[in-house]
């Protein structure tokens, strides 16, 4: 049986929780937001990646949990928002529908979006190749443009900032970012089933092991892997 709970968004407490871990970690690159735009990534990309390789990446490998019950804890609450940005994706490939990202305000009130889309781009670069196909693609690039803007608004090199942008047009460049992750998770889905499916084989090659009919497809899609990859033929674009 699914563990229901897996799947229920976080609640304000627990994403304290996970904020005093991260803040715990003395990266102040590292926050709720960059942890989100990071997840909304590796989720969207076309590539299956690990957490035993992109956590590490994160934050770091010298990490460590005060406790057993913390790192479950933690891990708990990492896996659930995966779930929750993976499911609210995942709807947008059958009916109308965006995934709304955990943006901090400033203290004017202005939600820069800069650390969600600086996450964004460190799980790009974990996957450079894969992820060049859509940024090089003349239809489909512009999905990435609002945020690389954002990603390097405020970079050392002046030639790779983009105009000024002004708090109404980053408005505009926020709302474009958050359509345009649906378009981003729609674009490169077939080449994710397509990944984990060789991720699923190689697996089963090297320990044997099945993935049951009932069980979690391991494409992450949060279905019944009878539901899910089973049940589909594998595509490539």
């Amino acid at each position: 049986m699914e563990n229901s709970a897996s799947h229920e968004p976080l609640t304000d407490g627990e994403f304290d929780r996970l904020e005093e871990f991260l803040a715990s970690i003395g990266n102040p690159a590292v926050n709720i937001e960059t942890l989100d735009g990071f997840f909304a990534a590796l989720i969207c990309g076309p590539d299956v990646v690990f957490p035993s390789e992109y956590l590490p990446t994160m934050w770091g490998k010298g990490v460590s949990f005060g406790s057993d019950a913390q790192a479950a804890e933690l891990t708990d609450l990492l896996t659930r928002h995966w779930n929750t940005i993976r499911s609210e994706l995942e709807g947008a490939l059958r009916e109308p529908n965006v995934y709304l990202p955990i943006l901090l305000e400033q203290e004017d009130g202005v939600a820069s979006a800069n650390d969600w889309a600086h996450g964004f781009m460190r799980a790009v670069q974990m996957r450079p190749d894969g992820w060049s196909e859509l940024i090089d693609n003349e239809v489909h690039g512009g999905t990435m443009v609002a945020i690389m803007m954002l990603h390097y608004e405020h970079d050392p090199d002046p030639q790779m900032r983009p105009p000024k942008i002004s708090p109404e047009k980053r408005e505009d460049v926020v709302k474009t970012m958050i359509a345009g992750l649906t378009h981003i998770y729609r674009y490169f889905d077939p080449l994710r089933r397509a990944s984990a499916s060789m991720a699923l084989h190689a697996s089963i090659g090297r320990e044997g092991k099945k993935v049951g009919r009932n069980e979690p497809c391991p494409c992450g899609s949060g279905r019944k892997y009878k539901q899910c990859c089973l049940a589909k033929p594998w595509t490539l674009h």
